[in-house]
């Protein structure tokens, strides 16, 4: 085979551009090829980001609304925890009663709880309750309860004089005050909110444990 010193001019130009052109073709498929891939996959990234950023775009002018929504269920999430709380609270209550017998001006004498009733998302606390004085604070006293922002149940409510308790089924006699004239006796029941109860096991026997 002839060296390429000797081929004539034309050939040794063919041989160089040959051999450029495998270089050629060689960097292409090793480098180019490889880089214009990374491009392509990068665009295509990029062209995806832009077309999220501008449907996201889109929700920028209700932001503002879904901000106040997200304030007014707040605020009503904390209403009604104070109407329905979420745990028992039992101290609370109890205060809260004596409180509002206090502001009207009769005795809140007793409290008896009385079995907790659960329901699926709230349980019922009920207590009987014992209170005595005179007549229009009593109906003054009945009255705020009504008007609380807790829920509060007034139920079986018996009422007789301070001469005769026993017909209101009281449970004790007091000092009564001179000018206190009513006894009264009733069941006051509140609410609290709990997660849902898991179903019972099927099969199970009323008041069996469930099979774990």
């Amino acid at each position: 085979m002839a060296n390429f010193g000797e081929l004539s001019g034309i050939k040794q130009w063919g041989v160089v551009i040959a051999g450029g052109a495998l270089v050629t073709a060689a960097l292409y498929f090793t480098m180019f090829k490889s880089q214009s891939e990374k491009n392509t996959t990068a665009q295509h990234a990029l062209e995806d980001k832009i077309r999220e950023n501008n449907e996201l775009e889109s929700y920028r002018p209700k932001l503002k609304q879904i901000e106040q929504q997200l304030a007014e269920l707040k605020q009503q999430l904390e209403i009604e925890q104070r109407i329905v709380p979420d745990e028992k609270q039992v101290d609370g209550f109890m205060t809260m009663l004596d409180g509002e017998a206090q502001k009207a001006g009769v005795e809140l004498r007793r409290y008896t709880a009385k079995p907790v009733s659960t329901k699926e998302y709230y349980s019922e606390m009920p207590f009987d309750v014992e209170l005595d004085g005179p007549y229009y604070s009593m109906l003054n006293f009945f009255d705020r309860v009504g008007k609380l922002e807790r829920i509060v149940n007034i139920s079986g409510l018996m009422v007789s004089t301070t001469k005769n308790p026993q017909g209101a089924k009281a449970k004790h006699t007091y000092q009564y005050a001179p000018n206190e004239s009513i006894v009264a006796t009733c069941t006051a029941t509140t609410f609290f909110s709990h997660d849902a109860q898991p179903p019972a096991a099927s099969g199970a026997k009323p008041g069996a444990p469930a099979a774990r």
